[in-house]
């Protein structure tokens, strides 16, 4: 019997109706999709930011949320994603500001807040925190509580922090009138035994050192070292160009790879080593003033083999609010960069993909194990489930 041809059309439109289904991505209860393309003229009468602190939140969601602009976020974030705060504390100036890392073998966060008379210095158990959310399913604020350390006297003001390195925590600071800038190790269980690595360069101090990371291959550690200790009333007059430095423990030897950076800040390393992310916060005041018309930038740039000096400097992107602060990679090398709103996140050609929106400042974020991201956002520590899995950042 003969088929007519209305007959194939229907079948062919219902095949790709079909295909169509499959292929449109789903979007979590959490997630607001926004095109761009609607927002890329806004006219004389749009709603345009008059500072670079202004919020780009044009759906006028309730944060927490996920602000999807490209699909490749949702392979991020996957398909029932969990985005919510699980610890505050005001009592303090910022509770959870810097310094985040993760200690796989007890299941802790290690992580900074800010206060420039005190070292605000705590930890929190993933193990509680997830004991909490199943016990109380949303999106509700849970409030598990962190333990407030007490470290040496030797570490004033820590604001950044990674490793574990040979089982220990690398902690920076930026110093006070107390103590120097210093470099230190720190042991990850009472009573927390430190022992700092440097705290000058060939005898002049550094200006306020403000994040760390570890080489993946070489196991050399590189940190950035602004002024901002002299621009919060810290530290005097810096004596050096904020430069990035990179000492061997080893040898003692230490020296600047980059210094072509107003104000270098965040630092992360491909997965290989071969490249170095660094995060420029010139345009950084005060603590309640930012100068839009400075950096507020991320420069990829390439390693020289022998060293390691950082070579090849590009813009990999600028922050649209606020200032770029700590960074993070994942195993696809997507870059996770702290800022004025939340968290944003790069696919590794540069494009901004999507948001972790808190509607707030969030400085620095880690993984904590596979699909676990803390955002650390002041007074509110953030808990986020999702598909992505970190890059290793701990040595060896």
């Amino acid at each position: 019997m003969p088929v007519s041809h209305s007959f194939i059309k229907s079948v062919v439109a219902a095949v790709a109706i079909a295909k169509l289904a499959v292929a449109l991505p789903t979007v979590p209860s959490q997630g607001v999709v926004v095109d761009l393309n609607s927002y890329a003229v806004l006219g004389p009468s749009g709603s345009f930011k008059n500072s670079a602190s202004g919020l780009f939140n044009p759906t006028s969601t309730t944060a927490p949320f996920f602000q999807i602009f490209d699909d490749r976020f949702l392979d991020v974030i996957g398909e029932n994603p969990i985005f919510r705060v699980v610890s505050s504390d005001t009592s303090v100036l910022s509770y959870a500001r810097e310094a985040p890392v993760y200690v796989a073998s007890t299941d802790e966060l290690f992580f900074a807040g800010f206060d420039p008379t005190d070292n605000v210095v705590s930890k929190i158990s993933l193990a509680a925190i997830e004991t909490a959310i199943a016990g109380s399913p949303g999106s509700s604020p849970l409030n598990v509580a962190g333990t407030r350390l007490s470290l040496s006297s030797s570490l004033q003001v820590v604001n950044g922090g990674t490793g574990p390195y040979n089982g220990k925590i690398v902690f920076v600071t930026l110093g006070s009138p107390l103590a120097p800038p210093a470099l230190a190790l720190v042991d990850s269980t009472p009573p927390y035994a430190t022992t700092v690595l440097l705290d000058n360069f060939f005898s002049r101090p550094f200006n306020s050192i403000n994040d760390v990371k570890i080489h993946p291959t070489s196991g050399k550690i590189f940190f950035t070292d602004p002024s901002v200790g002299n621009q919060v009333g810290l530290r005097p007059a810096p004596l050096l160009k904020n430069n990035v430095y990179r000492f061997d423990p080893d040898t003692g030897d230490i020296r600047a790879v980059a210094s072509d950076l107003q104000a270098p800040n965040g630092i992360a390393f491909s997965h290989d080593g071969r490249h170095a992310y660094v995060s420029d916060t010139g345009a950084f005041v005060s603590l309640t003033e930012l100068d839009p018309t400075r950096a507020a930038t991320i420069y990829k740039y390439d390693l020289e083999h022998e060293s390691q000096a950082f070579t090849n400097r590009r813009v990999f992107a600028y922050a649209d609010t606020g200032i770029p602060d700590g960074l993070q990679l994942d195993a696809s090398e997507n870059l996770y960069v702290g800022a004025g709103d939340g968290v944003h996140v790069y696919a590794n050609d540069g494009t901004l993909i999507g948001k972790f929106f808190t509607g707030t400042t969030v400085a620095n974020m880690v993984f904590a194990g596979n699909g676990r991201l803390l955002l650390l956002g002041g007074a509110d520590l953030y808990y986020v489930k999702i598909a992505a899995n970190p890059i290793k950042i701990s040595y060896p």
